[in-house]
């Protein structure tokens, strides 16, 4: 079955440094995405990011020196391997936060928040945020939330980070908990020279503060 322990062996070192270098914790190495390869990115905001096709390039390689190592099953073992790889990350960050983790690093969060704005008038708008947040460690944690916006859109309007204006939010979040944090607010955005007017927006991303750590979800 084994043809080369060298090349499966390489394979394993290449692929750990993969994971290591775009591990999704303690921030969402994807925020700010605007291609992305695997658990890579590819490009953003700043363009091509370089270190994110560099780990693409080791994947590829990696996977290729896995074929080499096999005489039978190849693919089935290849099959095995994206997936593990694809799910590892979140089962190891799920056991470190339901052991070890304290504080706004045991908060954990499934990325499907959501907002949505209507127009009121020139000077306001109504917005509403839900989403949930998931307390994994034994201690309650509180800390503030801010919205961040996901992309820099068309003409650099603000769209999320305008319940900012409302904010600080200061949540707290019991240990072992979920709790679904519902945002309804009244926005003054007569000083916001650049905002969209109206519109919804899936998969928010977010960012914990406390005291001076912070996380980017």
């Amino acid at each position: 079955m084994i043809r080369s322990k060298v090349a499966i062996f390489s394979s394993i070192i290449i692929l750990g440094v993969c994971m290591h270098l775009f591990f999704p914790f303690p921030n969402n190495v994807m925020f700010d995405a605007r291609s992305t390869f695997m658990s890579f990115p590819i490009s953003d905001n700043d363009g091509y990011n370089l270190q994110g096709i560099f780990g693409s390039v080791l994947y590829i390689v990696a996977i290729i020196l896995l074929a080499i190592g096999l005489k039978k099953y190849r693919v089935r073992t290849i099959v095995i391997v994206v997936i593990v790889y694809a799910i590892l990350p979140s089962l190891l960050i799920t056991m470190y936060q339901e052991t070890f983790a304290s504080g706004i690093n045991a908060i954990s969060y499934d990325g499907n928040g959501d907002c949505g704005f209507e127009y009121v008038d020139e000077d306001f708008l109504n917005a509403e945020c839900h989403l949930v947040l998931h307390n994994r460690g034994n201690e309650t944690v509180t800390f503030e939330l801010e919205f961040l916006d996901s992309s820099i859109m068309e003409a650099e309007r603000r769209m999320e980070s305008l319940m900012n204006l409302s904010g600080p939010y200061r949540i707290m979040v019991e240990a072992n908990q979920e709790k679904n944090i519902d945002l309804i607010k009244l926005l003054d955005v007569s000083g916001v020279p650049k905002h969209f007017d109206g519109g919804t927006s899936n998969a928010i991303n977010i960012k914990l503060i406390d005291e001076e750590t912070e996380r980017i979800l």
